[in-house]
């Protein structure tokens, strides 16, 4: 399904870090972003680069940059930010998550 509006935020560090990491591959990808069960909170959230895209994936083509997420992923990042940390402990996609109950001090894991 493509759809041109983000169901969440992303932030202009965050394209311009999704744009330097497609840039460096030198060959055309997307984000993927899904949720997995797992973490200390329970659901912990994943981002990779892909080539492909599944059939009932979402496709967001934004700002120069292609995101994919599977409708499960997408309903719980609904109103949720996308940003991009560099800091002492390192570099990392971050998810600000209104849907969220709960979240890790790594703020790669959340329960609903």
């Amino acid at each position: 399904m493509n759809i041109s509006v983000f169901p969440f935020n992303i932030t202009i560090k965050a394209i311009d870090k999704i744009k330097q990491l497609v840039i460096k591959k030198k060959i055309q990808l997307k984000l993927r972003i899904y949720i997995t069960g797992g973490g200390c909170g329970g659901f912990q959230y994943g981002f990779k680069l892909e080539k492909s895209i599944n059939k009932d994936d979402i496709y967001i083509q934004q700002s120069g940059i292609e995101i994919i997420i599977d409708p499960i992923s997408s309903q719980y990042l609904i109103g949720g930010k996308i940003d991009y940390q560099e800091n002492l402990e390192g570099s990392k996609f971050i998810v600000i998550n209104p849907n969220a109950q709960t979240t890790c001090g790594c703020g790669l894991s959340f329960s609903v």
